[in-house]
């Protein structure tokens, strides 16, 4: 659909909404990339999960309320058929069940439709680089979220134990992911770089088997980190 041709090192990536005037405009947009290749339009998930099996694809940029089959029920699916391809939701709802739902269901990534082209181009990028975004008022929900489930009480739980075998680098990255910074954000307040970044984060998920990026905002905040 990009109208370029697909090569090695692009991301094949399928736009779902169930609004032509919202799916067609930011396919033309995204096919612009110059590693973006858009290889389908989807209007419900039916239409996904259809044009996945036809593949190969990469990434999917999901809309949450489609018919026939939602967003959250299709990104279940796919987890489960096929986790090779990353999500990343693109939508108008930033409340806890659709964040918490979506993650839950295996999304890489979560944006509102605040989001301009730049940050819907890096999520995606992102994703196919198995890494997490997160659009920043659905992180500050999810910091909010979990710290009111993890406040300890009289009788509540008590802080949870991190791995021994951390670093105290490793340790102070987990604390700043679970104050809701960006790769570029811990980078920048540890002047160190990016790269570096992401190679202490890949060494703390293995140490703590952290899963992705909010389930290392709920460790933090277990931990006292945040």
């Amino acid at each position: 659909m990009s109208g370029q041709t697909e090569g090695p090192g692009r991301l094949r990536v399928i736009v779902a909404d169930d609004q032509a005037a919202v799916r067609e405009p930011l396919a033309a947009v995204l096919g612009l990339a110059e590693d973006i290749d858009v290889v389908a339009a989807a209007a419900d998930g039916g239409e996904v999960l259809a044009a996945v099996a036809a593949g190969p694809v990469d990434v999917v940029l999901m809309d949450l309320r489609m018919p026939v089959m939602d967003g959250i029920e299709t990104t279940r699916r796919l987890s489960e058929e096929h986790p090779e391809v990353a999500v990343v939701v693109l939508t108008t709802f930033a409340d806890d069940e659709s964040i918490l739902g979506a993650l839950g269901a295996g999304a890489r990534g979560y944006l509102t439709k605040n989001a301009g082209r730049q940050d819907i181009t890096r999520a995606i990028r992102a994703a196919g680089a198995g890494q997490s975004v997160l659009d920043r008022e659905v992180q500050d929900r999810l910091l909010a979220t979990a710290r009111a489930k993890a406040s300890p009480t009289p009788d509540g739980p008590a802080p949870q134990p991190l791995p021994a075998d951390l670093t105290p680098r490793e340790r102070e990255v987990l604390t700043l992911i679970g104050q809701g910074l960006s790769n570029r954000g811990i980078a920048e307040k540890l002047f160190i770089s990016e790269a570096t970044v992401k190679t202490h984060i890949n060494n703390l998920f293995a140490k703590t088997h952290i899963r992705d990026r909010a389930d290392a905002v709920r460790r933090a905040i277990g931990a006292g980190l945040a």
